[in-house]
C-alpha cells in the first residue's frame, strides 16, 4: 500500500511509522540521558578558612583554596551550592560558618568541599564530632580521606597540641631557672587597679540572685498553710536543691539575710 503526499512522493506506510518510532526513540533517550547526567552532577558546599581578620580582607591563602576548590570541581564535574569563608584560628571549636555548611550538607544531600584537611580544625572533639555526622566530605589535597582517617588525624592532633604544650611549659621553667625574668617587665604600670566596675557587678549580680531567691519563698509561703519558720524554710530550700552564691546548703541565718536584703 502506497501514500501519497502533496509533492508526489510514494512512501510506503509501514516504514512512516518505522521513521516516527526512531524519531520517538531518539527523542526519549536524549532527554533521559540528559537527566540522568544532571542526577550524576555532584552538589557540593564549599568550606574555606583563613587564620586572620587580615588574610580574610586580602585573599592571602583564601585565594589559593579557592582556586582548588575550582580546579576539583571542574576535574569531577561538580556543582557548587555555596561558599562558607570562617577567619578563626584552627584550635577553638567556635566555627559558626563551618556549623551552618555542616547543617546545609545534612538538609540538603550536598557534600562538604575543602581545600586541605587542616581546614577542619586542629581540635579532636571537633573533629570527632565531623567523624560521627552523617555529612559526606571531600578534601582536595587528600581525596582518599574519609571518616576513619579523620579520627585517626584527631587524635594525633589532639597528642600534637599535648606535646606543644609540654614543650612550652619545659621552655619556661628553664628560662626561670637561669634567671630569666618571665612576664610582662610593665606589668605593674598598665595594670588596671580600679576595681569599682568589678565590685558594682559583683553586687548587682547578688541583688539578682537574692530577688529571685525571694520569689520563691514567697511561692513556699503562699503554698504553706501554716506560716513558716526560718528553719522551715531552710529545710525546703535544701530539699529542693538550691543552693547558696557560693554552692553550699541554706542555714537559718543565711536565709534570714536574704530576706534582710
Amino acid at each position: 500500500m502506497l501514500a501519497k503526499y502533496p509533492r508526489g512522493n510514494p512512501v510506503r506506510v509501514p516504514d512512516m511509522f518505522t521513521y516516527l518510532l526512531v524519531y520517538l526513540f531518539t527523542w526519549c533517550y536524549i532527554t533521559l540521558n540528559g537527566r540522568i547526567q544532571e542526577c550524576n552532577i555532584m552538589k557540593f558546599i564549599a568550606y574555606y578558612r583563613v587564620s586572620t581578620v587580615k588574610q580574610g580582607q586580602s585573599g592571602l591563602g583564601l585565594e589559593a583554596q579557592q582556586n582548588a576548590v575550582a580546579d576539583y570541581l571542574k576535574s569531577n564535574t561538580g556543582e557548587l551550592v555555596t561558599e562558607y569563608t570562617e577567619i578563626q584560628s584552627g584550635s577553638k571549636d567556635n566555627r559558626p560558618e563551618l556549623q551552618a555548611a555542616l547543617r546545609q550538607c545534612r538538609l540538603t544531600g550536598a557534600t562538604l568541599l575543602i581545600a586541605k584537611l587542616d581546614r577542619l580544625s586542629r581540635n579532636r572533639s571537633f573533629l570527632m564530632s565531623v567523624q560521627d555526622s552523617s555529612v559526606q566530605f571531600v578534601a582536595v589535597d587528600m581525596p582518599e580521606a574519609n571518616h576513619f582517617t579523620v579520627g585517626l588525624m584527631a587524635c594525633l592532633a589532639d597528642y600534637e597540641r599535648e606535646l606543644i604544650s609540654e614543650r612550652t611549659k619545659s621552655a619556661l621553667q628553664a628560662a626561670k631557672a637561669r634567671g630569666v625574668k618571665l612576664g610582662n617587665p610593665k606589668l605593674a604600670e598598665v595594670r588596671h587597679t580600679d576595681t569599682t566596675a568589678a565590685s558594682e557587678a559583683r553586687a548587682n549580680k547578688a541583688k539578682h540572685r537574692n530577688a529571685e531567691i525571694r520569689e520563691i519563698i514567697n511561692e513556699m509561703r503562699d503554698s504553706a498553710e501554716t506560716d513558716l519558720s526560718l528553719r522551715d524554710l531552710t529545710g525546703m530550700l535544701n530539699a529542693a536543691g538550691y543552693k547558696t552564691s557560693r554552692g553550699k546548703e541554706w542555714h537559718p541565718t543565711s536565709v534570714s539575710r536574704v530576706l534582710a536584703a
